[in-house]
């Protein structure tokens, strides 16, 4: 049995922790006053310092205790949320994902020494700002009080690694403290079983410390126990609210003409049941599974290999004819089907995951290029398969990069235009049948055609004379070293970014349109396959051999005589219900000898905003494809994306459609690209 490795369980647990803090980070950005993110963000540090020193990271210990201490005097009321704290806080955050994977970095221990003086100097100054303020909140925060606490943990509280003995020992360091066990729930020696916690504690405790620091002893169980705090003598007001899963601390001061024993009341009968917030996560928790990704390769490996010897079965049935050998392969067709369908919704990620990390590079190139940017994101929900979502990064980030670097003005200049002084990024997902649609859009200059058109003419890529629609004119933008950028900065101006996001995208099998509006902003829309790994196709002919068109572009399928095509005068066009639409016929494309059949097909797909024909011998009908790599002797054919092995063993290429029409409109024929 291959049990995990805790260090490693353990760095993915810091990895989401660190993720948390820098969403709440940004969150409080514009919202400085709010208590339940700071406590949110608090508990994260508290996380990451206890199980950092469990683990033997003992740097990452160390250097989050300050920062802890920083927060907890934000929590206080000591220290006010400002912008410097929260820089400071972000490259906290930094700095402790490199100790986590170079726990002897020299340079990041130095880095981290500077963030902790730049720490001391920050809560000096909120110090120092009111003397009298601050020495009356101290005064205040330190009047000692009485709590009464009542504590159930969960039965299995052993299985999680935790003793709930070491946690009344920690509240017994907090100030004077009196325990009493509750045996009430220990059943009869028959049923006990020797595992699981039946006791309850009820503990009477004196302390100056505040209400907060009582709760952060529960932090780590607080959602899966009974927990309730009353206060029984005078005491302050908490300064910052319950944190999830503890009681409405708002409650804690008594008020006037009310009994002096005023109950911290837990919400929802808290005392009796969790609540159902916690029930949910903890449901959540439970049907959550960490699987390397390998893992899942390996099972849409097999499942793909398993689709393939299907269909070479279900190709043997048909050429036996034999009633009693159809039913059991259709039922594993099916079965099949429903386990591909699974296997490929395992791999399936929310792509709010890589939406996230954006709101980090607007906030801090935003400042570093001294402009105000909101970043506005729609459907994080939309999953993608993980395959496209780690490619899709990159691209992503150069696009956005663009916005704020060419696109978005200056505060000043937006308010001369009638602007609002804020820009706003917009990145959107959502599905659209077999494909998901990403659009980055911002309220910025718009492209200016007439500027691009210039440098295209400047570096030789149009002709001066040359008639191009404003999409021609966008599309130079994708061409490599094509920058309007005056000045070459740490953002752009080198003509490197654009052309690699259109290559990339190819690689994805994946479109990229522009549509600007001058002084009004521009929309880049993303069109991405969902999956990768297998594909719904149509089984094409042509000479013989047999090609696989993805069936997510396929829109209809038509016929034409080849005394049709002598009427066009050698024009490739033909009409479908009035409209006139360009054809591609492969066998010229690939130089082919013979005429072909009198009636051929066209299938016509769709190709960005255009619809184009391809002109084929035969249509076969659908075809469940698994993808196969050409491999590196056929890496620069950019008609084919992939193969796939058919039922009778033949392998038949994937028609890769945007290098397809690519090739078909610089006009030379192509060496056949037979499947052998």
């Amino acid at each position: 049995m291959n049990l995990p490795d805790p260090t490693q369980t353990f760095l993915l647990e810091a990895s989401d922790l660190l993720d948390q803090i820098e969403q709440v980070a940004l969150e409080l950005d514009g919202r400085p006053d709010d208590i339940e993110a700071i406590n949110r963000m608090f508990r994260a540090f508290h996380t990451l310092k206890g199980s950092g020193a469990m683990f033997g990271f003992d740097a990452v210990a160390s250097f989050t205790h300050h920062v802890e201490t920083a927060l907890d005097n934000v929590r206080n009321g000591k220290l006010a949320v400002t912008s410097a704290l929260l820089q400071t806080i972000l490259a906290s955050r930094d700095q402790i994902q490199i100790l986590l994977h170079d726990p002897q970095s020299a340079a990041a221990a130095a880095e981290c020494a500077k963030i902790v003086a730049g720490l001391r100097d920050l809560t000096g100054a909120a110090e120092a700002a009111d003397p009298v303020a601050v020495s009356k909140k101290r005064i205040e925060t330190e009047k000692r009080a009485t709590w009464k606490i009542t504590f159930q943990p969960p039965a299995a509280i052993a299985s999680s690694g935790m003793n709930p003995i070491s946690l009344l020992d920690e509240l017994r360091s907090l100030g004077e403290c009196e325990v009493s066990a509750k045996i009430d729930g220990v059943p009869a020696l028959s049923r006990l079983q020797p595992e699981e916690c039946y006791f309850n504690w009820e503990v009477r405790l004196t302390t100056d410390r505040g209400l907060n620091a009582i709760k952060d002893v529960f932090i780590f169980v607080e959602d899966d126990s009974k927990l309730t705090y009353e206060s029984v003598s005078p005491a302050p007001a908490p300064t910052a609210p319950a944190v999830s899963g503890s009681a409405t601390p708002a409650a804690a001061t008594p008020k006037e003409k009310e009994p002096e024993a005023a109950l911290v009341a837990p919400s929802a009968s808290r005392a009796e049941t969790p609540s159902a917030t916690s029930s949910a996560k903890k449901t959540a928790q439970e049907a959550t599974v960490r699987v390397p990704s390998s893992k899942l390769d390996r099972l849409v490996n097999l499942v793909g290999e398993l689709v393939m010897n299907q269909s070479r079965l279900a190709q043997v049935s048909a050429g036996i004819a034999n009633t009693d050998l159809a039913a059991p392969v259709e039922a594993i067709e099916r079965l099949i089907d429903e386990l591909r369908e699974s296997v490929l919704g395992i791999r399936m990620m929310p792509i709010g995951s890589t939406f996230s990390r954006f709101k980090r590079l607007v906030h801090d190139l935003s400042h570093e290029l001294e402009k105000e940017i909101d970043l506005v994101t729609e459907g994080a929900e939309t999953e993608v398969d993980k395959t496209v979502l780690d490619q899709l990064g990159d691209p992503l980030v150069h696009l956005i990069r663009n916005c704020i670097d060419h696109a978005i003005c200056p505060p000043d200049e937006r308010v001369r235009l009638g602007k609002p002084r804020r820009g706003t990024i917009r990145l959107k997902a959502q599905h659209a049948g077999s494909h998901v649609i990403i659009s980055i859009q911002d309220d910025g200059r718009g492209l200016n055609s007439d500027a691009i058109r210039a440098k295209g003419i400047e570096k030789g890529l149009i002709a001066p004379d040359a008639e191009l629609s404003e999409k021609d004119i966008f599309n130079l933008i994708f061409l490599p070293g094509f920058s309007t950028a005056k000045t070459i900065t740490t953002v752009s101006g080198r003509g490197v970014g654009m052309d690699v996001v259109k290559r990339q995208l190819d690689a994805l099998r994946g479109t990229i349109h522009l549509a600007s509006q001058r002084g009004k902003g521009t929309t880049i829309t993303l069109t991405l396959p969902l999956t990768l790994a297998i594909i719904d196709g149509l089984l094409v002919e042509l000479a013989g051999d047999q090609y696989i068109l993805p069936m997510s572009a396929v829109t209809e399928n038509v016929e034409i005589h080849r005394a049709e095509r002598s009427r066009q005068n050698g024009r490739n066009v033909f009409a479908v219900r009035g409209e006139l639409l360009p054809y591609i016929r492969l066998r010229e494309v690939f130089a082919l000898s013979g005429d072909g059949p009198d009636i051929e097909k066209i299938v016509i797909v769709r190709h960005e905003d255009q619809r184009v024909g391809l002109v084929v011998d035969r249509v076969l009908g659908s075809h469940q494809t698994v993808i196969q790599p050409l491999g590196r002797f056929y890496r620069n054919i950019e008609v084919c994306s992939g193969s796939t092995i058919m039922g009778d063993g033949r392998v038949a290429l994937i028609f890769d459609l945007p290098g397809l029409i690519r090739h078909a409109e610089r006009g030379a024929p192509l060496t056949r690209p037979r499947a052998a």
